[in-house]
């Protein structure tokens, strides 16, 4: 009987040291500060920067701050440092405020800390990469690596171990022996290709003689997952060398979203369509729609009742106007809305709002180009219907008609949806009258979905309120 073995991730060796690093720059800094200021290391102090290095981490897992594949260029590092430790302020600052905590630091002690801790965070993350840019251009930690598959994913393979150094893999070459079949207007001559790091090294059966040899250390077989046959012979074949192998599955021929691996009893899977907001990171986002909802009715609580009032002096009709939509996983809901039309349609056919409609109102035209008329959804956050940033959601008609005509047209329900989105602030507001535009709509949909994390939301939250002030074209 064939044992079931499970599959773990694999744990670099700075997976533990960046993370104690950060922790020890954030301790550090105030014990510095703490000295400058004649004062002592007291229990108290301990304690307040145990709490800030554990919610430091805790917003660094969320911004994607702990890994260095997420955060990309140095210059990308330290902005995205920057938010996660203006992130733990705000947090701490909420704590401080419960607990009286504060008192036990002085106002500079707590400025200097504040300055000091990122900047000790970021020289620290600044060493680390030198040290491993250094040892790994003194072979300490190389691995020669060899791709089995000269196709878009095994190139997509090589600019990924390109791109990041960290890995500690250099390249020896591409092997294959079925090129032209995938490919006809691919040359199969050894060496041929129009970039000089992409080129066939050779043949399967040479990949297997030099594994052999001990000329590469580990394999990457990027064979679509219909070559069975084949993918068995390499193992095979590498099973009696010393290479480590590793199978990169073609998922890329289907329309990922959020992607993850999960073990159900052992044995391994890959989800394909998935909710990126599963335990923690769902309970987070919520806790900050909440929070966020809140201020926002507690500062546009004036405004709102000036409008409502507006609205009704103005035409006839209720203030409010609650569409029929879809929410998460397709669940229909009602979406509030300030009345901006004449006509309240909520049935199965639905007229989108077109330039000079002549079913808006001329306070319904300025409270649509300034998305005033979207503010009563802030009680759709409340309530958990919506939230702050995700897919717009449209009317339930409109979803009836468009998922029979866009590919994947319905994954945009997988998250909640929201009062603005990734779309919304990158030129998809508006009528949609072509389907490439909706298309285009739901395209940065599901790029939202399959990158969330909390950072994004505030950057879009941020690029709302600049395209508001703007007034794009939406009407």
């Amino acid at each position: 009987m064939q044992t079931r073995t499970p599959i773990t991730t694999q744990r670099r060796w700075w997976d533990v040291l960046q993370p104690t690093l950060d922790s020890a720059a954030v301790m550090a800094s105030l014990a510095f500060v703490k000295w400058c200021s004649r004062g002592t290391v007291d229990e108290m102090a301990v304690a307040i920067g145990l709490i800030a290095t554990i919610v430091f981490l805790l917003i660094s897992q969320l911004s994607g701050f702990h890994r260095r594949s997420d955060v990309g260029t140095p210059d990308r590092e330290m902005t995205r440092l920057v938010a996660t430790w203006s992130m733990t302020v705000m947090v701490l600052a909420v704590l401080a405020f419960a607990t009286q905590y504060g008192q036990y630091l002085s106002r500079g002690v707590m400025f200097a800390w504040i300055v000091l801790a990122p900047a000790l965070v970021g020289l620290g993350r600044m060493c680390q990469r030198i040290l491993q840019q250094g040892l790994l251009r003194r072979g300490v930690g190389v691995r020669r690596v060899a791709i089995a598959g000269l196709n878009d994913l095994g190139r997509q393979t090589f600019r990924n171990i390109k791109n990041d150094p960290s890995l500690g893999l250099q390249m020896t070459g591409f092997y294959d022996d079925r090129i032209e079949a995938r490919d006809p207007e691919s040359d199969t001559t050894v060496g041929a290709s129009e970039n000089e790091d992409e080129t066939l090294s050779g043949t399967l059966t040479d990949l297997v003689a030099k594994a052999r040899r001990g000329e590469i250390d580990t394999v990457m077989i990027t064979l679509p997952m219909r070559a069975e046959k084949r993918i068995r012979f390499i193992l095979d074949q590498l099973s009696d060398s010393t290479a480590s192998v590793y199978i990169v599955p073609d998922f890329f021929v289907f329309e990922l979203l959020h992607s993850q691996w999960t073990s159900m009893g052992g044995l391994p899977a890959v989800s394909v369509f998935e909710n990126p907001l599963f335990g923690v990171d769902g309970v987070v986002k919520r806790i900050a729609d909440i929070a966020l909802a809140m201020c926002a009715i507690f500062v546009a609580a004036v405004p709102m009742a000036a409008i409502a009032v507006a609205i009704k002096l103005t035409s006839r009709g209720p203030v409010f106007f609650r569409q029929k939509r879809y929410g998460l996983d397709g669940r229909e809901i009602l979406v509030w809305k300030f009345r901006s039309m004449r006509t309240c349609d909520n049935g199965p056919v639905v007229k989108q709002a077109t330039k000079l409609d002549p079913r808006i109102t001329k306070l319904g035209g300025i409270l649509r180009r300034t998305s005033l008329d979207e503010l009563p959804q802030l009680f759709n956050v409340i309530d958990g219907s919506m939230s702050l940033v995700g897919p717009r959601p449209h009317a339930s008609a409109h979803n009836e008609q468009y998922r029979s005509l866009i590919r994947g047209y319905m994954l945009r329900h997988k998250v909640k949806p929201g009062i603005t989105g990734l779309a919304q602030v990158n030129g998809c507001r508006g009528e949609t009258e072509t389907l490439d535009k909706m298309q285009a709509r739901v395209d940065w949909d599901h790029r939202y979905i399959r990158s969330w994390s909390l950072w994004l939301d505030i950057k879009i939250m941020i690029q709302t309120v600049l395209v508001v002030l703007k007034q794009d074209e939406a009407y």
